[in-house]
């Protein structure tokens, strides 16, 4: 009996998806649960598994095709044994007859020009070049490249498959390079790549336009001088993870010295709902962590009661999930403010962009050794960082933005207000 694999419920709000990868391919057998394919919305990603034990028959929506949730997917030929057997064996054995008449004129020409430069597949091949020889059940090795330390480019495959000469696709760059101009009406080489966004990064560069556009932006900075809680977490790290069984890091002490400041200042916790402002007596901080699709913002929820402990626990697990693709859409929902550390890259400052609806964000950055003048005149070198506030001066004055980013400083330069709440 034949199953219908169609797309889930994905999460609030979200109704499509993009098809990012399958597992599975036609005649592959199945076990249930098994992850069949990946879909890829605009906030995660997330596995389709198989609902019973089988054999793939069918693939409806291949990769990259945008689909709905229910939209169907493939199907799937219950039953496993040795019914099935057959159906996996036979793709493969029809596979390199389909290949061959597909590339038979470019193996003549490449027979042709032994002198072509073999794929040097010492290299990973570009995300375009992959995908073209994947789908096309090409053999790369087998594929003249062109490109620098012969590297195969996406040119070399196109012709190869329209069975285009080897030896002129090789010299072709040498000549391409002498004659390309300099100036900007250069003509496109095989230097260029062409990567269709996903879903993830179209959304991203949505959001942040968006935020742009909508939001009245301002941006004020402060410095704080990090070396108390540089003492503190040195002093107590080790004691720290052998009880809690987690590092001790920076961005708890940045988390709870921005709930402090969010509860003095509750318009910096707030947001704009048509013409309301609604303001949240909870404290959700979402934290920017870096993955593979891009900039994602986990919420760490209650901050206001977590622990230090909890709120590393929570933040490395994110991390890790992250930099895994399993966050969920409960993971990333709601938050309240948002705390982003581009010092982990380098950064020395930036103007972090607003996470829509929130009317604010932190941005934190690299800490580096400077000269300061201490309060009785003398020059000493001490660890600093740049912090930046940036926020909706719709709702929040610039006095409110100043105030938070002074007691946050405060709260950082004196951690035991943290613990005391003054």
């Amino acid at each position: 009996m034949a199953t219908e694999i169609t797309v889930p419920q994905l999460g609030e709000s979200v109704s499509e998806a993009t098809v990012a990868k399958w597992f599975k391919q036609v005649g592959d057998a199945v076990a249930v649960d098994e992850p069949l394919l990946e879909l890829e919305t605009d906030k995660v990603t997330v596995e389709v598994p198989a609902p019973t034990a089988g054999v793939l028959k069918a693939i409806i929506a291949e990769e990259g095709a945008e689909v709905e949730v229910g939209a169907l997917l493939a199907h799937l030929e219950e039953g496993s044994g040795a019914a099935p057997a057959p159906k996996k064996a036979e793709p493969k054995a029809e596979a390199p007859k389909a290949e061959e008449k597909k590339v038979e004129a470019p193996k003549a020409a490449a027979v042709a020009a032994p002198a072509a430069k073999a794929a040097n597949l010492d290299y990973p091949l570009p995300p375009a070049v992959r995908k073209l020889v994947d789908d096309n059940a090409l053999d790369p090795s087998k594929i003249p490249a062109t490109g620098k330390d012969g590297r195969l480019t996406r040119e070399d495959v196109v012709m190869y498959m329209k069975g285009g000469a080897s030896a002129p696709a090789a010299a072709a760059p040498a000549a391409a390079v002498s004659s390309m101009p300099s100036g900007p009406g250069r003509e496109p080489t095989e230097r260029e790549e062409k990567v269709k966004m996903t879903r993830l990064r179209r959304k991203i560069a949505e959001r942040l336009k968006d935020a742009q556009n909508s939001a009245a932006m301002l941006t004020t900075f402060n410095e704080v001088d990090m070396t108390n809680v540089m003492a503190l977490r040195s002093q107590y790290k080790d004691g720290f993870e052998k009880k809690h069984g987690i590092k001790l890091g920076f961005m708890s002490f940045f988390v709870k010295a921005c709930v402090q400041g969010l509860q003095e200042l509750p318009a910096v916790n707030a947001e704009i709902s048509g013409d309301s402002l609604i303001y949240k007596n909870y404290y959700d901080i979402g934290v920017a962590v870096g993955g593979p699709s891009g900039l994602v913002v986990p919420v760490v929820r209650d901050c206001d009661v977590k622990s230090f402990a909890e709120i590393e626990g929570a933040i490395a697990g994110y991390g890790k999930k992250a930099r895994d693709g399993s966050l969920t859409m409960e993971e990333m929902n709601g938050g309240t403010f948002t705390v982003s550390n581009g010092g982990v890259y380098g950064s020395l400052m930036s103007t972090p962009i607003l996470n829509p609806p929130q009317s604010a964000i932190l941005g934190m950055h690299k800490t580096q050794m400077r000269p300061m003048v201490m309060p009785d005149g003398s020059i000493q070198a001490r660890p600093m960082m740049y912090l930046a506030l940036s926020y909706d001066h719709r709702i929040i004055d610039g006095k409110e933005a100043v105030t938070f980013l002074v007691r946050v400083k405060e709260n950082l330069e004196d951690p035991a207000r943290l613990l005391l709440q003054a």
